[in-house]
C-alpha cells in the first residue's frame, strides 16, 4: 500500500481558518481505505466554544459519518500538534496514526507539555508522525500571529 499524505487538505482548512480570523489549525480524518471522512479548522471564537479546535471537530464529523463514537483503524492529519485536550479525545477515539505539522512548545501535548500519550492513564496511543509540511504550517501560524501585533 503506498502512503498518501492528506496534509495539503489539513492546509487548505488552516489557511481557511485564518480567513475566519481563527487560528490557521486544520485537521482531516481519513478512514481505513484512504477515504477522507472528515475535515475541519479551527472554529473556537465563530461557535464561541473553547473545546472547537479544528481536531475535535473533524473527529466530531468523522464520528458521525461512521455512526461510532471510535475511529478505529483512521488516520488524523492535523497542521499543528495537538494541545493536551485534543491529543486525549484523539486516544478515546482510537485513532490509528497521528500525523502533525508543526511542533507546539507554548501548548503541544504530545511531543511536548504534558505528553499525554506518555501517561500510564493513557489507554491508546496512535503511531506518531510528525514533521509533515512543518515549514509551511509553522509559516501559517506565525503570519497569523505577526499580523496580530
Amino acid at each position: 500500500m503506498t502512503f498518501t499524505s492528506h496534509m495539503d487538505l489539513a492546509l487548505a482548512e488552516a489557511r481557511a481558518a485564518a480567513t475566519r480570523g481563527e487560528v490557521p489549525v486544520g485537521a482531516v480524518v481519513v478512514g481505513p481505505d484512504g477515504q477522507v471522512l472528515a475535515k475541519a479548522g479551527n472554529r473556537t471564537r465563530e461557535d464561541h466554544d473553547p473545546t472547537a479546535h479544528a481536531e475535535i471537530l473533524a473527529m466530531r464529523a468523522a464520528c458521525a459519518a461512521l455512526g461510532s463514537e471510535r475511529l478505529v483503524g483512521c488516520d488524523l492529519y492535523v497542521t499543528l500538534e495537538p494541545c493536551p485536550m485534543c491529543a486525549s479525545a484523539i486516544s478515546q477515539a482510537r485513532i490509528a496514526r497521528l500525523y502533525y505539522g508543526a511542533g507546539d512548545p507554548k501548548s503541544g501535548g504530545v511531543a511536548q507539555g504534558p505528553r499525554v500519550f506518555a501517561h500510564a492513564q493513557c489507554h491508546h496511543v496512535p503511531e506518531i508522525y510528525d514533521g509533515l509540511a512543518a515549514a509551511e504550517s509553522e509559516a501559517l501560524l506565525k503570519g497569523f500571529f505577526a499580523a496580530r501585533r
